[in-house]
């Protein structure tokens, strides 16, 4: 279907797809909240070591469990779906929220690396393997004027 399109046409479908993803993006930074916070707010009550930063992190930013969220039982975990628990320099430990954990969004990204590296390696085969199909269709037609015209 594609090799029946004109340069013509096939520049005025990109042009079209361009222009329709710069709109897209436009539309998108209009409807999103143009303020960035890292952190979502504090939710623990208790939180008179975090504005002094006298505090030290017993346990890395990770996410809450199901359990947690369902029963709400920390009131982090309803808001923001990833907790931190600090130890401050008067002996209190508090959770805090935080944003999200960076080795979750290491996976992430090397999964969707995965998929985009094997979605390339199979559209390549696809298009290899269609080329070979139109050269021996057209090998074909070659052949058969050829022997036509003899």
């Amino acid at each position: 279907m594609i090799e029946s399109c004109t340069k013509k046409r096939m520049l005025l479908g990109i042009t079209f797809l361009g222009g329709l993803t710069v709109l897209a993006l436009i539309i998108e930074s209009h409807w999103t909240n143009s303020s960035n916070k890292l952190y979502v707010d504090n939710f623990e009550n208790n939180s008179s070591c975090i504005s002094s930063d006298e505090y030290e992190v017993i346990s890395e930013c990770h996410p809450c469990t199901a359990f947690e969220i369902a029963s709400e039982s920390i009131g982090v975990c309803i808001h923001a779906r990833y907790k931190e628990v600090l130890k401050c320099k008067s002996g209190e430990t508090i959770t805090r929220s935080c944003d999200k954990v960076a080795w979750l969004e290491e996976r992430t990204f090397w999964k969707f690396e995965g998929f985009m590296f094997a979605s390339a390696i199979i559209s390549c085969l696809s298009t290899y393997w269609r080329e070979n199909i139109l050269r021996q269709r057209m090998i074909r037609k070659v052949a058969k004027q050829l022997r036509i015209s003899v």
